[in-house]
């Protein structure tokens, strides 16, 4: 099916004479078209071009810039200008990939000298971008038809992994029916937790979105399902799993790969992490989507829509001029004046969750077991950051008996004290000394701290918890209960 996206866009290229890119809805790259001329070189130099080609996909900024036009609900071809500071030095037409409603995916052309004269008001005036528009309809047909086979088998998935035990045998055959051979064969489990549930941003009621996830990234990273668990996590949040095809039982590294790729997914990260506050109970999504704005919101300022054609264009504040060139005003000042967010702090956008990956399988029977030790790496990964941002289970070492107890297990009255925000340096101090196996001089080295500094911390330690770190468990209680927390 890749090849049919390939030979589509090279068809838009060749009706409009010039290079088309075609994206899915999460900007991953899935074909572009080549174009030979005397503008090659200009044509590579565009920086975002380029690291779409060279990278599978564009950068947060990039994302945001387009976005903020509403080309996610525009109906027609778009003018999109450059925008220097989000690395967008050439104009764009976007050519938005539409079936049923629903936005699958963008096409993008720069908009050079070639395409000057191309009049986007009435597209099937000129035959040339009739001609693409209806290429584009021809993508959209294969977008969806790919994305509802991949939502069937993300709800097949998400039965084995999280439905009735009465109803998990039937999914599972069901799951190998449709997988073929690759059902049979070694096959590794992901999870990304949390992951933001979307919010039907693509277009209302659309059934064949695979949780958010671009099918393109599916197919390029070898993800056999994806589906997302509601909520898998002690806080309720959700996660995302993907089934991934492995090349033997050896290694997990088709995997690693694929929890990478997903993670630079914007749904990776909990969802109330990732919403902005325009101002008091008003999430930036919904100020952004007020008559007259862009269609969604970003993150970022957006700008304001390009004015009607002949009509003069509209003057831009000193702030937004200091905030485009990085001036102390960039973290408190907003562009354009209607913002709901101007003179309000922007906290920095979240880093993404760490996620994990079972041991590898083979076939589906032990699904559910490869979950739940998918689900303990990630939760280990968030716990100890140098597991991370990809963690395996077989590298998490206590913590695949600590994330198998219930919420608060481990805790214990005698260690509660330690665990307040004031002793936060001696409960550092107290798990490094453990990790060191009690070796003094390594504990010192490793905390950058004299000898009697650390004797007199973990004397503290023993008068907070009752604790004697002389005898073997009273360390192995402190050691579970100090990573237990961290879960």
């Amino acid at each position: 099916m890749r090849g049919d996206y390939q030979h589509l866009v090279d068809e838009i290229s060749a009706a409009l004479g010039a290079p088309a890119t075609l994206e899915d809805r999460d900007f991953v790259l899935i074909a572009f078209g080549a174009h030979g001329g005397e503008d090659d070189l200009d044509v590579m130099m565009d920086p975002v071009r380029t690291r779409s080609i060279l990278q599978r996909r564009s950068t947060a900024a990039v994302r945001a810039w387009f976005e903020a036009f509403g080309i996610a609900r525009a109906q027609a071809p778009l003018r999109i200008p450059p925008d220097p500071a989000a690395g967008v030095f050439k104009g764009r037409i976007c050519l938005p990939v539409r079936h049923r409603g629903v936005v699958h995916g963008y096409v993008w052309l720069l908009d050079d000298e070639h395409l000057a004269g191309l009049d986007l008001s009435v597209p099937h005036a000129d035959p040339r971008l009739a001609q693409a528009m209806e290429t584009a309809a021809r993508i959209g047909e294969l977008l969806a038809a790919e994305a509802r086979a991949g939502a069937e088998l993300g709800e097949l998935l998400r039965e084995v992994l999280a439905g009735r035990p009465a109803g998990r045998d039937a999914a599972a055959a069901a799951l190998r029916e449709a997988m073929g051979q690759a059902a049979d064969g070694p096959l590794g489990l992901v999870a990304v937790a949390p992951w933001a549930l979307g919010e039907g941003e693509h277009g209302e009621g659309d059934p064949s979105a695979p949780d958010g996830v671009g099918s393109a990234l599916a197919g390029q990273s070898g993800v056999a399902a994806l589906c997302t668990v509601p909520d898998p996590l002690p806080d309720g949040s959700a996660a995302l799993a993907a089934l991934v095809r492995l090349r033997t039982t050896t290694t997990i590294a088709p995997a690693r790969t694929a929890a990478e790729r997903l993670l630079r997914s914007p749904r990776a990260g909990s969802a109330a992490a990732a919403r902005r506050r325009c101002g008091p109970g008003r999430s930036w999504s919904s100020c952004a989507a007020a008559p007259g704005r862009p269609a969604r919101g970003t993150g970022r300022c957006p700008p304001t829509p390009p004015p009607a054609p002949g009509a003069a264009p509209r003057p831009r504040s000193r702030a937004w001029g200091r905030w485009r060139s990085g001036g102390t005003s960039a973290r408190t000042a907003c562009w354009p004046p209607w913002c709901g967010c101007a003179r309000r702090p922007r906290s920095p956008r979240p880093a993404p969750p760490p996620s994990g990956c079972c041991a590898p399988r083979r076939g589906l029977a032990e699904l559910p077991e490869a979950w739940r030790e998918a689900l303990a790496a990630a939760r280990a990964a968030a716990a100890e950051p140098r597991l991370g941002p990809v963690a395996e289970w077989g590298d998490i070492g206590p913590y695949r008996v600590l994330a198998a107890l219930p919420a608060g297990a481990a805790e214990d009255t005698s260690v509660r004290p330690l665990l307040a925000p004031a002793h936060a340096e001696l409960a550092r101090t107290a798990e490094v000394f453990l990790d060191c196996a009690g070796q003094a001089g390594r504990t010192a080295a490793a905390l950058g701290i004299h000898r009697q500094t650390l004797y007199y911390r973990l004397a503290r330690v023993e008068q907070l918890t009752g604790l004697d770190l002389d005898e073997g468990e009273g360390r192995l209680l402190l050691h579970m209960a100090l990573k237990a927390s961290r879960l």
